[in-house]
């Protein structure tokens, strides 16, 4: 079981960092809208749009990888089975 758990671990602490990173590795909040610039070609005047995405911020890489960390702690508490204790 304690082998199980630290597998589990790795497994979440690579795919959190690996999720962040390839959706934009936004050091912020994460967001479901992003706001990008858009110039009017007749005034030249700037404007913001929003366009409707999720960008993963910090507060889910933070989540992941304490869910990872807590995983690991916790495999370290579980005792190994003895094989005298078990009857024959």
């Amino acid at each position: 079981m304690k082998r199980v758990l630290q597998t589990i671990a790795l497994g979440l602490f690579v795919t959190t960092i690996g999720f962040w990173a390839f959706k934009g590795a936004h050091t912020g909040w994460s967001q479901n809208r992003v706001p990008m610039s858009k110039t009017d070609e007749v005034t030249g005047i700037v404007y913001t749009v929003y366009e409707n995405r999720y960008v993963p911020g910090i507060d889910l890489l933070a989540g992941g990888v304490g869910l990872a960390s807590a995983l690991f702690a916790v495999s370290f508490l579980l005792r190994p089975k003895n094989k005298t204790d078990q009857p024959t």
